[in-house]
C-alpha cells in the first residue's frame, strides 16, 4: 500500500494518532494534514486545515484521501463535497483492511449495548484456549495498532465504524440493536442500516446473534439467511458457562447472555470449552461498566458507560433487592425514556437525581409514572451528588448509569465516571459534610 498523494486526517483523537503513526512508518515523507471541527489538532507532524477551509482545499485538490475518525459523521456535508471532486474517504479500520486482513481470521463484533463486554471475553475464551487472537476496535486498540501481529483478530465496532466497513469478517455477531447515536446518522432507521452493514452483504460467513437481537425483524432480514447462523449452544455447554458465570465477575442477566453469546462466536473460532471457562472466571469489568465503589457505608456504582434507556435498564436490573439512587441525563441524542420512567420503581429505584438536558424528560416521565419517587433535578454532576447526600437515608446504592452521552457537560464517559468517583469519596465518606 502507497499513497501517491497527501493525506488528510479528519479527527485528532486515538484512531487520528494511530492513523499518523501508520502512514508515518509507511512513508515517512508523505505530507498529513489534520483539521477538527472545534479545537487544536495535537497530531504529531502534520498540517493544520481549518474546518471552514476545507471546501477551498478540495477544490485545490491539496490531499488525495481523508481518513475519517468514527466520531465525525459521514453524513456531514462536506463528505459530499469531498467526493463530488473525486477525493475519497476511508477510516481507520479500512486501512486496516486493505493493509492486514489477509491471511487473518477477523472476528468482528456489535450492537447496541454489550458489544465490548462480549468481544472482551471472547479474546479471553480464545486465549485461554490457546489461540493467538488479539483484540481491538473501540476496547482493546485501534484497528491499525494491532498490524498483523495475531492470527485471529477480534473487532468491537461502533455503527460509526460498521457503517462504510469494506472488507467482510470471518464471523460476525449483533449483540442487541436498540435505537442510538441518531444525532450522528440521521435517523433511526439509518442507525440500523449503519449497523447492520456488519452482516446485511454478500458472503456467506457465519452470524452470531445475542439474546437483544433474536427476534427482531429487522436483525433477521439483514441475517438474509437463517443458515447463515451459528449453532446453538448444547445443554453440557450452557450449563458450564452458566455455572462460570455465576461463579465469575459478570454481574446481571444481561451479562450472563453477554458470555453466552461469547462462547458461542469463541466455539466456532476454535476455543475449547475449559479455555471458555477460565477466560470467565479471568474476565475484569470494564472501566466505568458496573465498577463498584464503596463510601461511608453507601455503594456506588460508576455505569458512566451507559448511554442507552436499555443499558440503564440493565444496570439496575443487576442490583436487585437495594434501594437506589439513580443518576443519569446528559447529552441529546433522543433517547426515548418513557419505558424506562415506567420500570424505575419495580427496580427499587426510590431516588432519581436528573443532569441536563435529557434528565429533564426523564424527570417528566418518572413523576407521571411513579410520584412517589423523589425526583432531584440539578444543573450538574456534583450538585446531584450534594442533593443525594442530603436524601442519604433513602437508598442504600447509588448508581450512575445516565442512558445519554457526556459531551454536553464532559470530555467522555471516562471523565464523567472519575468525576464521579472522586465526589462520591469526598462528599461521602465519614465525617465530610
Amino acid at each position: 500500500m502507497r499513497f501517491e498523494e497527501p493525506v488528510l486526517l479528519y479527527g485528532a483523537g486515538r484512531e487520528a494518532l494511530s492513523t499518523r503513526a501508520f502512514l508515518k512508518a509507511r512513508q515517512p515523507e508523505l505530507k498529513v494534514f489534520v483539521t477538527t471541527d472545534s479545537g487544536i489538532a495535537e497530531v504529531p507532524d502534520t498540517e493544520q486545515i481549518a474546518a471552514h477551509d476545507l471546501p477551498e482545499a478540495m477544490g485545490e485538490h491539496r490531499f488525495g484521501l481523508i481518513v475519517k475518525s468514527p466520531g465525525v459523521s459521514r453524513y456531514k456535508p462536506i463528505f459530499d463535497i469531498a467526493r463530488a471532486a473525486g477525493i475519497p474517504v476511508t477510516s481507520n479500520l479500512n486501512l486496516w483492511g486493505a493493509a492486514y486482513r489477509q491471511g487473518r481470521t477477523v472476528i468482528a463484533i456489535t450492537g447496541t449495548k454489550g458489544k465490548s463486554t462480549t468481544a472482551t471475553l471472547v479474546h479471553l475464551m480464545l486465549t485461554h484456549s490457546g489461540v493467538d487472537a488479539g483484540l481491538g476496535g473501540n476496547v482493546g486498540v485501534a484497528p491499525l495498532e494491532i498490524a498483523d501481529r495475531h492470527g485471529v483478530v477480534i473487532l468491537e465496532l461502533s455503527s460509526y465504524q460498521t457503517a462504510d466497513m469494506s472488507f467482510l469478517p470471518d464471523i460476525a455477531a449483533i449483540t442487541n440493536l436498540y435505537p442510538e447515536h441518531v444525532d450522528w446518522h440521521g435517523s433511526v432507521e439509518r442507525y440500523y442500516r449503519d449497523k447492520l452493514h456488519l452482516i446485511d452483504r454478500d458472503g456467506d460467513f457465519p452470524v452470531a446473534l445475542g439474546a437483544g437481537a433474536i427476534g427482531s425483524a429487522v436483525v433477521a432480514k439483514a441475517v438474509r439467511d437463517h443458515r447463515r447462523l451459528l449453532r446453538d449452544l448444547n445443554e453440557d455447554e450452557l450449563a458450564a458457562i452458566d455455572t462460570a458465570a455465576t461463579a465469575s465477575r459478570l454481574k446481571g442477566d444481561h451479562n450472563l447472555d453477554n458470555a453466552r453469546l461469547a462462547a458461542q462466536i469463541a466455539l466456532a473460532a476454535g476455543a475449547s470449552l475449559e479455555g471458555i471457562v477460565r477466560g470467565i472466571a479471568t474476565f475484569v469489568p470494564l472501566p466505568h461498566r458496573l465498577e463498584e465503589h464503596q463510601f461511608g457505608g453507601t455503594i456506588f456504582v460508576d455505569d458512566s458507560i451507559s448511554t442507552t434507556p436499555e443499558a440503564t435498564k440493565a444496570a439496575l436490573a443487576a442490583y436487585r433487592g437495594y434501594r437506589i439512587a439513580l443518576i443519569a441525563g446528559g447529552h441529546e441524542r433522543e433517547q426515548d425514556y418513557t419505558e424506562l420512567a415506567g420500570l424505575l420503581a419495580r427496580n427499587g429505584v426510590t431516588t432519581l437525581a436528573c443532569l441536563p438536558v435529557t434528565g429533564a424528560r426523564l424527570a417528566t416521565a418518572t413523576q407521571a409514572a411513579a410520584p412517589h419517587i423523589t425526583v432531584l433535578g440539578e444543573p450538574d454532576l456534583a450538585g446531584a451528588m450534594q442533593a443525594l447526600h442530603r436524601h442519604r437515608r433513602n437508598f442504600d446504592a447509588v448508581i450512575l448509569s445516565p442512558g445519554a452521552p457526556s459531551y454536553n457537560q464532559f470530555k467522555n464517559f471516562e471523565e464523567r465516571g472519575r468525576r464521579f468517583v472522586e465526589l462520591a469519596e469526598a462528599i461521602f465518606r465519614p465525617g465530610q459534610l
